[in-house]
């Protein structure tokens, strides 16, 4: 198979079902985000300042995004019902709360806004929240009753936990907060 189709040439692309629409869908746009937010999870990992639970977390979570990214690209639920992988529910939401809590356990508490920074994968973590507020942004957009109310509250936990992940990764490498 050829990475290029030439189907996009001329500004459309198709969704899961082969619904033709322009690229600049909104329903594109969402999971575009979601894709970004994936790669830079993967320059976070690229990094090579992460322990072992981190690692493991940030590969856990690019495999939920290509869900969540397949879910979006799926609006008539065509994969979603056939397709273990993809699905969404409370338990990956409490999942996410569960990492969340086990990392602030080890971190001091936040007493003021602190500038995103640190070491590179801290900084990139807070980019990474950032960006995932965007993809949060841009799938509230679709209508809140055409998206999966699991994969919204994935979402918008995921960047709860991006945040509190960069503060324990900068914590652990005995990089200072930066108090605004």
């Amino acid at each position: 198979m050829k990475i290029y189709t030439r189907g996009g040439d001329a500004g459309g692309t198709a969704l899961f079902g082969g619904t033709r629409v322009s690229k600049h869908d909104p329903r594109v746009a969402a999971y575009g985000d979601v894709d970004e937010l994936n790669a830079c999870l993967g320059t976070v990992r690229a990094q090579g300042e992460l322990s072992g639970d981190a690692i493991e977390i940030l590969e856990h979570l690019q495999k939920d995004l290509f869900a969540i990214g397949a879910r979006l690209a799926d609006p008539a639920e065509r994969i979603a019902g056939r397709v273990a992988k993809v699905a969404v529910t409370d338990a990956d939401v409490q999942r996410l709360e569960d990492w969340i809590d086990r990392f602030e356990a080890e971190l001091p508490p936040l007493q003021r806004f602190i500038l995103p920074g640190g070491n590179r994968a801290g900084a990139l973590l807070h980019l990474s929240r950032t960006v995932c507020r965007r993809a949060e942004r841009s799938i509230v957009a679709l209508g809140v009753d055409q998206v999966d109310a699991h994969l919204l509250a994935y979402v918008n936990r995921l960047s709860d936990l991006l945040f509190v992940l960069a503060r324990a990764v900068n914590h652990r490498a005995g990089q200072p907060e930066v108090e605004w």
